[in-house]
């Protein structure tokens, strides 16, 4: 079977659409909400959590 090319629209959202996702993997922001609050067991709270503790005695 012959391998059929993406003409170059199809081409150009296939990439858009694969670096939107990776955009939005990558994506840190966290917006007010029920959905998106911060875990406390997160490493990121842990690691600002520790580093509270470290100013806070010097």
């Amino acid at each position: 079977m012959a391998v059929t090319r993406l003409k170059r629209k199809d081409r150009k959202n296939k990439t858009t659409s694969r670096l939107e996702v990776k955009h939005l993997k990558l994506a840190t922001n966290l917006e007010l909400g029920s959905r998106s609050k911060q875990s406390s067991k997160d490493q990121l709270a842990i690691n600002n959590a520790v580093i509270a503790k470290l100013t806070a005695q010097a």
